[in-house]
């Protein structure tokens, strides 16, 4: 799955714009497909491209516009800066990038390694479930609907950034293709989207100082919750989910 593009930092509307779309393009699944890909975007280090539309205002204006035609009952994010590039970078390193070693034996030189305070993989959030078990099953469902990870990019399977890539996928389909995708948009959500979004939040939550990356994850966890809660009402209503 290729890297989503940074939103125009001009603020150009997003290929949901309602005089955009084809007739037979599904507006709200669309909608969410784009937001789910630009969260993909965000949580990673910020390039001079992502940082002039975060601190242009681009990309919270781009949020307000895709969640508005989403459909969900969800407030868009405040993506404003008040860090300059590099404070940022550093802000998101911190976070989710460096860990740190402890010599907690002088005697025998034994060192304990903690990641960082925010892991952005989901097995780190099911100590029940081994690693193997997380990261096969989510290739199985990427390879299935015909996706598979850049192998050029290190990243596991159970990535926060592959999931939310998948996720727009998953959308894009269901607005285009296949509405009944949205039955397997629901169980992606259970059995792993839901899973990392809250694990994340929760851990976010724990840390100080988070700043744009905390209301990142807030909206994250807020928004997949809703997403849930309204494929599960379709599917309840016998409406295609």
């Amino acid at each position: 799955m290729a890297d989503v593009a940074t939103p125009d930092p001009d603020g150009t509307p997003a290929e949901t714009d309602e005089r955009r779309l084809p007739d037979d393009v599904a507006l709200e699944p669309a909608a969410r497909g784009d937001v789910y890909a630009l969260l993909a975007t965000l949580f990673a280090q910020p390039d001079e491209e992502l940082y002039r539309a975060l601190d242009g205002g681009a990309v919270t204006a781009e949020f307000e516009r895709l969640v508005d035609r989403s459909g969900l009952d969800v407030d868009p994010p405040d993506c404003t800066v008040e860090d300059d590039h590099d404070t940022l970078s550093a802000r998101f390193n911190d976070l989710f990038v460096v860990g740190y070693s402890e010599v907690i034996d002088k005697t025998d030189g034994t060192v304990a390694n903690e990641g960082p305070p925010v892991s952005l993989y989901e097995s780190d959030y099911r100590p029940a479930v081994s690693w193997n078990d997380v990261n096969l099953d989510l290739a199985r469902a990427y390879e299935y609907f015909g996706c598979q990870v850049d192998q050029e990019v290190r990243r596991n399977h159970d990535h926060l950034r592959l999931q939310l890539e998948f996720a727009g996928y998953l959308c894009r389909r269901e607005a285009a293709v296949d509405a009944d995708v949205a039955a397997a948009r629901l169980d992606f959500h259970d059995r792993h989207l839901r899973v990392i979004s809250e694990g994340v939040a929760d851990a976010i939550d724990a840390e100080p100082g988070t700043g744009l990356f905390g209301r990142l994850a807030d909206f994250l966890d807020r928004f997949t919750a809703a997403d849930v809660a309204d494929l599960a009402a379709r599917r309840e209503g016998g409406d295609g989910a």
